[in-house]
């Protein structure tokens, strides 16, 4: 193992880390999916801090980091839908939007050419929308009450950057492979 490899290894803890989330949040353990979760998004910082700090930025790194996340606000929307404390149709929007941007990507890299992945800021922003509606609903459950009107909020904040983030992919993208074309 190589210390560039570090960064790759905190991402793949992460990954591991959402089975222990999901089960925390099915036995509606809100403190222990809170500070897992917390842990999760302190990792994602750190391997990022380090890749960026020391060069140890890799094309598997640059795939494996956004699913990861992808892999825990995923199974959080889920588990929280089935908790009833999401609605089913933004876990669909969230849904829709992924697959969108996944099945677009594998057509882009053995069609056009090869995939460089680099979130843009409106996809950026909804991923921080959706940590933060996710977080939200966790410390309202784990502390027993909290302001549902900042839920609600964030729950049209998310759907709209779902949209957004969703549209302007497509957009890009499309763009992109004709101008290689």
């Amino acid at each position: 193992m190589r210390a560039s490899d570090i960064p790759n290894l905190i991402t793949v803890g992460r990954i591991l880390l959402v089975a222990p989330v999901a089960w925390a949040l099915m036995v509606q353990d809100f403190t222990l999916a809170l500070i897992l979760f917390f842990v999760a998004g302190a990792s994602d910082a750190v391997d990022g801090f380090l890749a960026k700090r020391f060069g140890w930025e890799s094309r598997l790194g640059a795939l494996l980091d956004p699913l990861a996340d992808k892999f825990l606000l995923v199974t959080c929307y889920t588990v929280l839908v089935l908790d009833g404390l999401l609605p089913m149709w933004l876990l669909v929007l969230v849904l829709m939007r992924d697959l969108l941007i996944v099945g677009g990507a594998v057509v882009y890299n053995f069609r056009i050419r090869r995939l460089e992945a680099a979130p843009t800021l409106i996809s950026k922003l909804n991923t921080l929308l959706q940590i933060l509606l996710v977080l939200l609903v966790i410390v309202q459950q784990a502390i027993g009450r909290g302001q549902q009107r900042w839920i609600d909020w964030l729950i049209y904040a998310v759907t709209i950057s779902v949209i957004w983030s969703g549209l302007d992919y497509v957009i890009t993208w499309t763009r992109r492979a004709r101008s290689h074309r």
